[in-house]
This record gives C-alpha cells, sequence and structure tokens, in this order.
C-alpha cells in the first residue's frame, strides 16, 4: 500500500509549542531518561553544561520553527560546540561521526517534535467527531523500511487502543512513519482489507529492548501524550543522581521555569483571599542541600521547596503587629520565602509540628527587615519536600 509522506520539516503551531515547553535537562549518556520523560525534557547525550544545552536547544528550535535544515544545523552545531570546548561526545573525531551524531539530533528531534503537534491535533474534540479513527502511514521513502512498520501501513483503529500508546511513530531511529485522522468509512474499509485490527504478536516485547518488536529502544510511547506529567516527577529522581554542581545548576532553571508560571506574590494573594484553596505552589528543589544536610543530618537532595496555600493563609492571619518589632505580612512577602531558605543568614534544626521528623529555621536580613521562615522536611514518596510552615517578618511597616 502506498502512502503520502508527511513532511516533518514544515513546522506549525502545537510542533513548535511542544518543543519549547521541554526543560533543559543534563545526561551522561541517551537513555539516562527514557519514553515519556523526553516530552518534558530536551537532552542531548553527554552534554551536561547549562550553557551548552541552552546553545543546542537554540540550534535545534531553530530548526524546527524555520526549517533551516540538516546542513545548517551542522553548522551550527559546529560552532556551538567549538563555541563551549565540548570534548569527548559520541561521534566526535571523524567525519562519519560528526554526520552520523549531527543527523541523529536532527532527525530524532524533528520526528519526535511533529509527533507530538500530530497527536495533539489528532485528539482535538472537534477533529475526532468527524474523523474518529486513526490511520498508520508507513513513508515509502525511507532506504531501510522495517519490515513490520511497512506490515503496520494501512492499519486503522480507534484513538484509544492500545497499539497507539505504544507504536505511535516514531517507532525508532529515522523511523519516518506518521498517523492520519480518517472517517468511519475508511475505518470499515480497513477492516474490510484486513487493516482494522493489529496483527498477531503486535504487542510481544523483545527481551533485547525492553520494547515491542518493531519498535527501537526507548521508542515505546507516543510523544505528546505525556506533556501533562507534573515536570517534578521527571526531574527530581535525576537530581539525586547528578553531581553537586549540575544539581544545582538545574535546581536554579527549574525555579526560574517554575516561577514564571506563576508568581508567589500572585499565588499568596489568590490563596489568603480564597479559603477554599488547598494545593501547595511548588518553587523548585532545594539548591543548598549540602548546607541543610549539614545541619539537620537529613539528606535532602533532589527535595521540592513547596508554599502550601493554608500555611500562607496561617501566616499571614495569625503573625501581626506585636511589642518586639513583628510587624503584618503583605502578599509580596511569600515571594522572599524561598530566597530566606536558599541564602540565609543563620539555618538551624527544629521539629516539626505534625508527625514527627524535623524542621529547618532560617533567617536572612532583607531589606533592614529580619525574615524568618520555618520549613517542614518531609518524606513522601513522591513529594519529598522541605514544606514551608510559617513566616514571619521584624521590622516596620504595615499590612
Amino acid at each position: 500500500m502506498t502512502s503520502k509522506y508527511a513532511p516533518i520539516h514544515q513546522a506549525f503551531a502545537e510542533q513548535i509549542e511542544f518543543f519549547r515547553q521541554k526543560l533543559n535537562l543534563p545526561t551522561e549518556v541517551w537513555d539516562d531518561i527514557e519514553r515519556a520523560a523526553h516530552d518534558r525534557a530536551f537532552v542531548v547525550a553527554g552534554a551536561q553544561g547549562a550553557d551548552l544545552l541552552y546553545d543546542l536547544r537554540g540550534a535545534v528550535d531553530k530548526a524546527i520553527e524555520q526549517g533551516t535544515g540538516l546542513a545548517q544545523f551542522r553548522k551550527d552545531f559546529a560552532q556551538i560546540v567549538a563555541k563551549h570546548g565540548w570534548t569527548g561526545w559520541t561521534g566526535e573525531g571523524t567525519k562519519a561521526g560528526v554526520a552520523w551524531r549531527t543527523k541523529v539530533i536532527y532527525q530524532t528531534n524533528m520526528a519526535t517534535s511533529y509527533a507530538a503537534g500530530r497527536w495533539k491535533q489528532l485528539n482535538d474534540p472537534e477533529l475526532l467527531k468527524i474523523m474518529p479513527y486513526w490511520q498508520y502511514h508507513h513513508n515509502d521513502s525511507v532506504l531501510h523500511p522495517r519490515p513490520l512498520h511497512k506490515l503496520w501501513d494501512g492499519l486503522t483503529l480507534p484513538p484509544d487502543h492500545p497499539f497507539f500508546k505504544t507504536h505511535f511513530p516514531p517507532g525508532g531511529w529515522g523511523c519516518l512513519c506518521w498517523v492520519s485522522a480518517v472517517t468511519k468509512e475508511k475505518y470499515m474499509l480497513a477492516i474490510a482489507n484486513g487493516k482494522g485490527k493489529p496483527p498477531e504478536g503486535w504487542d510481544a516485547v523483545d527481551p533485547k529492548t525492553s520494547a515491542p518488536v518493531g519498535i527501537d529502544k526507548g521508542f515505546d510511547y507516543a510523544p505528546g501524550a505525556g506533556v501533562d506529567t507534573p515536570l517534578r516527577q521527571v526531574v527530581q529522581d535525576k537530581l539525586v543522581t547528578y553531581p553537586p554542581a549540575i544539581t544545582r545548576a538545574l535546581s536554579h532553571d527549574v525555579n526560574r521555569y517554575i516561577n514564571a508560571e506563576q508568581g508567589v506574590e500572585n499565588f499568596a494573594r489568590e490563596v489568603i483571599r480564597d479559603k477554599q484553596r488547598k494545593e501547595s505552589l511548588w518553587l523548585g528543589f532545594v539548591e543548598n542541600f549540602e548546607q541543610v544536610q549539614k545541619v539537620t543530618q537529613e539528606n535532602v537532595k533532589g527535595y521540592l521547596v513547596l508554599l502550601p496555600a493554608e500555611n500562607v493563609r496561617h501566616a499571614y492571619n495569625e503573625h501581626l503587629l506585636d511589642s518586639d518589632g513583628q510587624r503584618p505580612l503583605v502578599d509580596q512577602d511569600f515571594a522572599q520565602a524561598s530566597i530566606v531558605l536558599t541564602e540565609p543568614d543563620t539555618m538551624k534544626q527544629g521539629d516539626a509540628v505534625f508527625g514527627g521528623g524535623k524542621a529547618l529555621l532560617v533567617s536572612k536580613s532583607i531589606g533592614g527587615e529580619i525574615f524568618n521562615c520555618v520549613f517542614d522536611i518531609l518524606h513522601g514518596k513522591k513529594n519529598r519536600a522541605l514544606a514551608f510552615r510559617t513566616l514571619f517578618v521584624n521590622g516596620v511597616g504595615g499590612r
């Protein structure tokens, strides 16, 4: 069956949006992160410097948005490598090696971002009303086609079929297969042609790759389907394994990324006035984890910093003007909490209020006032965190 090729070099809004919401993530080898984690992270195996990753990401972004092509990407890659003095990367040293490595980086990011953009388009409710089925297409321009990918050409299934959870293309390095939306009539035609269900053994797992047979290692996921996965779940465990310098750099990057989504001051203002709000604002990760461990004997590397709504309200309503110079809090004060934690003048161990455990007492002089914060150390399975408990400010001023 001959299939029209869907050109991945023609960028569209959903494709660009998918790529730009990623966080730069340092890695040592290509499979440091796998499957849907790639929806939230931009990685280049072996690239660990923040500035290096930033420039490499910019080159890929340029290739996606402007369609500048592989040749221009190779020129940009060479300039970036020279600028940062990056050595030791796989493919370095030979013309063939450089050509292979740049092609892998370029094609993988182009193909997965295209697929993720298509995933979002195909899941549009209005489109699903008209074309409620998905059809798999093999790209006939591939020089060395995979036999199973050719076998799946024309396969037409409901979007929620398990096949698309693991076989949504690309299904491997250099795979250019794609999926289109089709009508019920085309689905019925596919059934008549024996293409209305996957062939026997489609979900058999290859023990060498831990992926279904015919799918390369790490490609058994649907690009774009994991964009709603909380970023913290992708990064938190990685921070535990990184060297301290990389951990701190990545923490700072994450903090900046998250605070851009919801400012602390706006969050505080909203939850103070809405007593029904129960969630916590994620401020990022503990950057000075070595200092905290020295004081508390608790290893908090990779731990989150959280600002629970109920604790913001408690501090705002309870810490009023008193004879010791404590002043009432204002919305802007809560934006200082992470600064006090990361760059404290003093740090002591305390006791958590509920469930035992330990707390961290930190203080810092800011603008002639002393900001005192308390953070409880939480050892949860998913949210290992330093959770803000309270804040009081000694100085002059008013609500």
